[in-house]
C-alpha cells in the first residue's frame, strides 16, 4: 500500500482503562512511545503520536482515555475520546477479559456512524484467554473475529498490522491531486501570491507550497508572481497559462488582470475540492445572499496562528460579508478541531477554511454536522468570490455549470 505525498493515516486506540492500549501502541511501533502503567487511567486525554508502523509506514496514532472513566471529569474525558471519531481513518478497539458490553457497543455504534473502519483486539490473553463465545458474538455483531494479543507473551504484531493494512482506506494514504485532472504534460500554471503582513517571514504559506508541489508532480510548469507584477507578466507570457490561481484576498485584482479565456480560481477553492465537500460548498454559498439581521455565522479555521489586524478569517471575511449583506451579523470563530461554542443549528452559515493542515476526513467530519442539520456551508475562497461578484468564474474550472451567481438567489 502506497503512502500519499502529504497524508498519514490517523489511527485511534480505544478501550477501557487498564486494557493495555499504551502497551499495544508500543508493541505495534516496536519502541516505547507511550507511557505504560499498571494504574488505570494513565492516559487522561487524547494524545497524538507520529510514529512508524512496520508494513504500514508513517501514521498519526491517537491514544485515548478509557471509555469507562468515572466522575464528572471522567465524563468529560469520555466526551473528548468520542470526539476523536470524526478525525480518524481507522480505529483499534482494545478489550480484555472477554468483556464486550454497553461501552464497547456504544463505541462500535460511533465507528459506524462516522464511517470509521475498525478492528477489535483482545489484549492480555496471557491472563485471560479469549473464549469461543466471544468470537461468535463479535463475528455477528461487528462482522469480524477479535484478534488475540499478548504483549507479555510477545505476540507477533504482524497479525494486527496485516489486518490494519487491508482495512485502512486507500484515501487515508493518498490524497487526490489538487490539479492533476485539469492539467496535461508541460502546461503552465500561474500563481498570484501576495506578500502581506500575514505572510510568514522568509517563506510561502502552506497552500501555495502545496500547489507548487502538485503542479510539479504533474510534470507541469509553475510561474509565481505577486499581484503587482501579474498584469505586466501576463502580457509578456508565452505560452499563456492553462490556469491561474490567486490568493482569495486579491480576487478582484486577479479577475481584472487575467483574461477571461484563462480559467481563474483561488488556493482555498482548490483545497476545497481536495479536502472538503465541494458540492455542498457550491450549494451553500448562495445562502450569503439570504442572511438576515441577527444571524450568526460560524468561521472554522484549521489551525491556530498569530492573529493580525488583517486576519482573513477573523477580520476580512466578516467585514466583507457584513458589507455585502448590509445586515447586523454575529460571528463565532473556532480554531483547529475544538468543540463548537453552541449548537450547530444556531448558525445561519458555516464558513470553512481550505483545511491545508487537516486531512480530508477531518475537514468533512468538521462540516458534516452542519450539512446534516441543513445549515448552509461554504468555503473561505467561495465566500470571498461570491461577495466580490466572481463566484461563477472562480468555481468554473471544477464544474460544468452554466448558471450565473444571480440564478442561485
Amino acid at each position: 500500500m502506497r503512502k500519499g505525498k502529504d497524508n498519514k493515516p490517523h489511527i485511534g486506540i480505544f478501550g477501557r482503562r487498564n486494557n493495555g492500549k499504551s502497551s499495544l501502541i508500543n508493541s505495534l511501533a516496536g519502541q516505547e512511545i507511550a507511557i505504560v502503567s499498571d494504574h488505570a487511567g494513565t492516559t487522561t486525554d487524547p494524545v497524538k503520536k507520529s510514529m512508524e508502523i512496520g508494513g504500514i509506514g508513517p501514521v498519526v496514532l491517537i491514544d485515548t482515555a478509557g471509555i469507562d472513566d468515572e466522575g464528572e471529569l471522567g465524563r468529560k474525558r469520555i466526551a473528548a475520546t468520542m470526539s476523536v471519531l470524526k478525525t480518524i481513518d481507522f480505529a483499534l478497539l482494545v478489550i480484555t477479559d472477554n468483556c464486550f458490553e454497553e461501552a464497547e457497543r456504544k463505541l462500535v455504534e460511533g465507528f459506524r456512524d462516522k464511517e470509521v473502519p475498525f478492528l477489535v483486539v483482545h489484549n492480555k490473553t496471557d491472563l485471560v484467554p479469549m473464549k469461543p463465545a466471544l468470537r461468535n458474538t463479535l463475528r455477528e455483531e461487528v462482522g469480524h473475529e477479535p484478534v488475540p494479543y499478548s504483549v507479555v507473551e510477545g505476540t507477533d504484531p504482524g497479525a494486527v498490522i496485516s489486518v490494519m493494512k487491508k482495512m485502512i482506506p486507500e484515501s487515508a494514504y493518498r490524497s487526490r491531486s489538487l490539479l492533476g485532472d485539469l492539467l496535461s504534460y508541460g502546461d503552465v500554471v500561474m500563481l498570484i501570491t501576495p506578500i502581506d503582513i500575514e505572510a510568514p517571514e522568509g517563506r510561502l504559506i502552506l497552500p501555495q507550497v502545496q500547489a507548487i508541489r502538485d503542479i510539479l508532480d504533474n510534470d507541469c510548469i509553475v510561474v509565481v508572481v505577486k499581484e503587482r507584477e501579474a498584469d505586466t507578466f501576463i502580457r509578456k507570457m508565452h505560452p499563456r497559462p492553462k490556469l491561474a490561481i490567486t490568493d482569495s484576498q486579491v480576487f478582484l485584482k486577479a479577475d481584472a488582470t487575467i483574461p477571461k479565456e484563462i480559467p481563474l480560481t483561488s488556493f482555498s477553492i482548490v483545497l476545497a475540492r481536495q479536502k472538503g465537500d465541494f458540492e455542498a460548498y457550491v450549494k451553500g454559498t448562495p445562502a450569503i445572499g439570504r442572511l438576515k439581521d441577527g444571524d450568526r455565522v460560524l468561521m472554522l479555521e484549521s489551525c491556530t496562528h498569530h492573529v493580525s489586524c488583517d486576519d482573513i478569517g477573523r477580520v476580512k471575511i466578516p467585514r466583507w460579508l457584513s458589507n455585502y449583506t448590509g445586515k447586523r451579523l454575529t460571528y463565532d470563530v473556532v480554531s483547529g478541531l475544538t468543540e463548537l461554542p453552541r449548537d450547530i443549528r444556531e448558525y445561519a452559515l458555516v464558513v470553512q477554511c481550505g483545511g491545508c493542515v487537516l486531512t480530508r476526513k477531518q475537514v468533512t467530519g468538521r462540516i458534516r454536522p452542519a450539512i446534516e442539520a441543513g445549515v448552509p456551508v461554504t468555503n473561505y475562497g467561495m465566500a470571498i468570490a461570491w461577495v466580490q461578484g466572481i463566484f461563477h468564474r472562480a468555481v468554473a474550472p471544477f464544474t460544468q455549470q452554466t448558471e450565473t451567481p444571480e440564478s442561485y438567489l
